[in-house]
């Protein structure tokens, strides 16, 4: 049995497939699934497991470059743009958009987690940087 990092087992095959810049979602329950997109739901009720949790828990264990963010949380989602801030200040580049931009960058995403999370915009790309 794994004993460190992620135990769940498809996070943890597509985060160690995953090669420099290619991106994996972390969502709300709300946000839509692109066909062809392998979903990982996590979601077992609302609000549970919570966004912030699983972007924690990926970012210990995942390189990250580059995050991806919708603009319209800037004025719904006080919460997202701490977020985005804290991962900018650990040096990852922080994009944000508009939502109609973000959904069509989900669907180059390796994976979308989703979560329990019901706010508004709590929606992150994640693209995968190196380690060398």
């Amino acid at each position: 049995m794994k004993k460190h990092g992620i135990l769940n087992r498809d996070i943890a095959r597509v985060l160690a497939s995953m090669g420099h810049t290619d991106s994996i979602v972390i969502a709300d329950c709300g946000l839509p699934i692109p066909a062809g997109v392998e979903c990982i739901d996590l979601s077992l009720s609302i609000g549970t497991p919570d966004f912030f949790s699983v972007v924690d828990y990926v970012l210990a264990d995942f390189q990250c470059e580059k995050a991806l963010f919708a603009s319209e949380a800037r004025e719904k989602n006080p919460a997202v743009v701490e977020c985005a801030e804290a991962m900018a200040a650990t040096g990852c580049e922080i994009s944000m958009v508009p939502h109609e931009e973000f959904k069509a960058a989900t669907r180059h995403a390796r994976a979308i987690i989703r979560t329990g999370e019901a706010t508004p915009y709590a929606n992150v790309v994640l693209y995968s940087g190196v380690i060398f």
